[in-house]
């Protein structure tokens, strides 16, 4: 990072005030998604193993169908933020809008492929033959919600580039409310199983994405901004994508390497991983809070042309994720034992667990400082680089951890892979923060 004169206090405190308004609602608003697929995990995870080690097969799936599109919010954040940084709000709103149009048509388009595909894709995770039917069950009835995801994906855009982080907080908080409902009702007053849980998480993300849409269109009639589909705007979003379609692609890449290899540990590895994924994943979204608040304000400095503060607020949010790694790190080093029989009370299930969790707390540090500068570099709309680091991070992830069941590593053995794959992108984006050249100015980059 390009080091700069120390900042006064006053600017510390002006950055602390920004960052803590716009990601303590973000973080309850990311956390939402972890916490669905958790209520899921702890209402599924008492059915038995085999239905958890399904579910932990089926969640990677839909993660990875609906999370290689996570553009349609984190580009649509930094666009928008950069034309309110420029004064420019109808302009905002209606690329917001392309957007939303975009995230329908991506959405139709996975439905298609991932309903006749749910067998096969099952298969190729190396699902064992018992947790195989549980996993195509809840695959193909989630499917049907994706739609809905994409769009929330870029309605929430829309509104974290207007500065406005409060609203998808209470969306957020409303949806996992239902979703945590009807899976108790489905799954046990019903008595339809693993289905219902299934079945609850769509009807709770269809609220959701019926939640945002009216916001949004509030917003865009107030500001005069066109609700009508553009086929241009619609297609140079998809091309502002392409970068960090690539990135995500990468990335999630690595998850389904991670959970390919631990499928063929067994069902109790499986089942063991499938917990401390969805608890990584939620920490990830705890610390990506902070570098959601970093995608809207390092945006809205570099519309208005403020170089310098763009500066100061990444070197202090990178301040917050290092410091708040640390605490989550301790958190779940000391909390291991009270957490995880919330999930499973199969004690093959508790061994791997326990260790695992251990190399999750340590590298929880790094975490936060790959978090925040990824999100800074997304407000910066610098997508090229973020896609060649993954890449780059991809290509030496993927012969260590298929080498964990060649060297009869286990579980543990595979996180330690996954935190080599962290390390790397950590010193990839500190590379390019320290460059400053993320830092371009304008409405548009």
């Amino acid at each position: 990072m390009t080091l700069a004169p120390a900042t006064p206090r006053r600017a510390l405190r002006r950055h602390d005030r920004e960052i803590v308004a716009l990601a303590l609602p973000a973080f309850g608003s990311l956390v939402a998604e972890p916490l669905f697929v958790m209520v899921d995990s702890a209402v599924v995870g008492h059915l038995g193993t085999p239905q958890l080690a399904g579910l932990g097969v089926a969640a990677a799936l839909l993660t990875t169908a609906v999370s290689v599109f996570v553009f349609l919010a984190y580009a649509t954040t930094a666009a928008v933020a950069r034309r309110v940084g420029a004064g420019d709000l109808s302009g905002a709103i209606r690329q917001g809008m392309d957007g939303i149009w975009l995230a329908l048509l991506l959405g139709a388009a996975v439905i298609a492929a991932v309903l006749p595909g749910a067998p096969w894709l099952v298969d190729a995770f190396g699902a064992s033959g018992t947790a195989a039917p549980y996993a195509t069950t809840y695959l193909r009835i989630s499917a049907l919600g994706i739609p809905a995801m994409l769009v929330v994906l870029a309605a929430t855009g829309v509104l974290r580039g207007l500065q406005d982080t409060r609203t998808p907080l209470y969306v957020a908080i409303g949806g996992f409310s239902a979703n945590a409902a009807l899976n108790a009702g489905l799954v046990y007053g019903a008595g339809l199983g693993i289905a219902g849980s299934a079945w609850g998480t769509v009807i709770a993300q269809c609220a959701m994405a019926a939640a945002y849409l009216s916001v949004v269109i509030r917003g865009a009639r107030r500001n005069g901004a066109s609700l009508r589909p553009d086929a241009a705007g619609i297609r140079a979003c998809a091309q502002a994508g392409v970068p960090l379609l690539v990135r995500t692609l990468s990335l999630r890449a690595v998850l389904m390497i991670a959970t390919a290899v631990a499928a063929r540990l067994g069902d109790a590895e499986m089942a063991a991983h499938q917990i401390v994924l969805t608890l990584w994943q939620l920490l990830a979204f705890a610390l990506d809070a902070i570098a959601i608040a970093g995608q809207a304000i390092i945006g809205r400095y570099l519309g208005a042309g403020d170089r310098d503060g763009a500066r100061a607020a990444c070197r202090r949010m990178v301040q917050w994720g290092l410091v708040s790694g640390l605490v989550l790190g301790v958190l779940v080093a000391l909390a291991r034992p009270l957490f995880i029989p919330l999930f499973t009370a199969d004690p093959s299930v508790h061994r791997p667990l326990m260790a695992t969790l251990l190399v999750i707390a340590v590298t929880q540090p790094i975490s936060g400082i790959v978090f925040i500068l990824d999100g800074v570099l997304m407000g910066a709309g610098d997508g090229r680089y973020l896609a060649g680091a993954m890449v780059v991070t991809l290509a030496l992830f993927a012969p260590v951890a298929l080498a964990v069941p060649a060297l009869h590593g286990g579980l543990v053995a595979l996180w330690w892979a996954m935190a080599l794959m962290m390390t790397v992108r950590m010193l990839t984006l500190w590379l390019r923060s320290r460059s400053g050249r993320w830092i371009v100015t304008g409405a548009s980059r």
